[in-house]
């Protein structure tokens, strides 16, 4: 009988919402072998609170060939301070960043399959004195890896060609070198972790109706078009520069495997107002596989028990198929 694959689970922020929404993942029948990596007793209350009995066992890096519901595997890393659900406590910060740095150093050894991720609260960790944007900025550095972001539905997948960026800083970020890098990213992963041969991206343009000749912008003209043309002589499937507008109707839909956004709020509207508790933030670029959570540490609902799992169980689904993928290529299979 085939291994469970073993996930390494951050529960986040300890005073939001994720301890309890691990407690939730383990007590659903998904075939993975959980690996939580947080403070045992964080659990222990968690699962008190949700009114729910978890089997809680020290992981000892062993294989398992099945889970009961209910049983979680614990790679127990202290808090700093016991937690107070709704108020994050910056003395537990570098509790949070042990998990992190556990969860993807296992990762590169082996020892696990892959890391999914609960949220948590960058705010408590800059508090503490310690400059910290994010996970996707923590992994990257961790794994020294170049990195995109994507977000991704079982029908549609968008990345990013800038983050978390003021609008009025956007058009200087898009630059020739940044759509390359990205798109040369998005390219390699789709065809790595998603099996697809030969890709096809969607590129929107940056202004209305992506410029209109030059009449909304030049940054069509001037830089996405030329960029597209070198990249598609590199054997690239690019659409676009497309206007964004129309290019998420469902007669669309069929042209493209991803979609590449210029900026954040162009895109991810769209797909999390049609499937906000399915839709799961992967980064691409690492040499390992993480999916998290697609919202935050719900601090006014951390305590009560009545946190809404889908998200996690959609991002840890989204990890064993990768993973799954992962292992039939490895086997020699198309």
């Amino acid at each position: 009988m085939q291994t469970l694959p073993r996930l390494a689970i951050t529960a986040g922020e300890p005073a939001g919402i994720g301890p309890e929404l691990l407690i939730r993942l383990a007590a659903t029948p998904l075939a993975a072998n959980f690996v939580a990596v947080t403070d045992r007793n964080l659990l222990r209350r968690a699962a008190e609170r949700c009114g729910l009995t978890v089997e809680l066992v020290d992981d000892d890096g062993g294989d398992i060939s099945q889970r009961p519901p209910g049983q979680l595997r614990v790679h127990h890393v202290p808090l700093g301070a016991p937690e107070q659900p709704g108020t994050p406590d910056p003395a537990n910060a570098q509790h949070v960043l042990a998990t992190l740095a556990e969860a993807a150093d296992g990762c590169m050894q082996g020892r696990y399959a892959a890391i999914v991720t609960a949220p948590l609260q960058k705010s408590s960790i800059n508090e503490a004195g310690i400059r910290f944007s994010g996970h996707t900025e923590f992994f990257a550095e961790r794994a020294r890896a170049d990195v995109v972001m994507m977000l991704a539905s079982p029908e549609l997948r968008v990345t990013l060609a800038t983050t978390h960026l003021p609008l009025a800083a956007v058009p200087a970020a898009i630059t020739a070198d940044t759509l390359t890098r990205v798109l040369r990213i998005v390219h390699r992963e789709l065809k790595a972790k998603f099996g697809l041969p030969e890709p096809r991206v969607a590129v929107l343009g940056l202004n209305p109706h992506a410029g209109e000749g030059g009449h909304l912008g030049r940054e069509e003209l001037d830089t996405i078009i030329p960029t597209l043309e070198t990249l598609r002589a590199e054997g690239m499937h690019l659409l676009g520069p497309l206007p964004a507008d129309t290019a998420f109707v469902p007669s669309q839909r069929d042209r493209y495997d991803a979609v590449l956004a210029m900026y954040h709020d162009q895109a991810l509207p769209v797909l999390k107002s049609e499937a906000f508790d399915r839709t799961v933030n992967l980064t691409l670029g690492l040499p390992f596989i993480r999916t998290s959570v697609d919202h935050g540490t719900a601090l006014d609902l951390a305590g009560t028990g009545r946190g809404d799992p889908a998200s996690l169980i959609a991002a840890a689904n989204m990890a064993l198929e990768l993973v799954a993928r992962r292992r039939t290529h490895s086997q020699g299979h198309p």
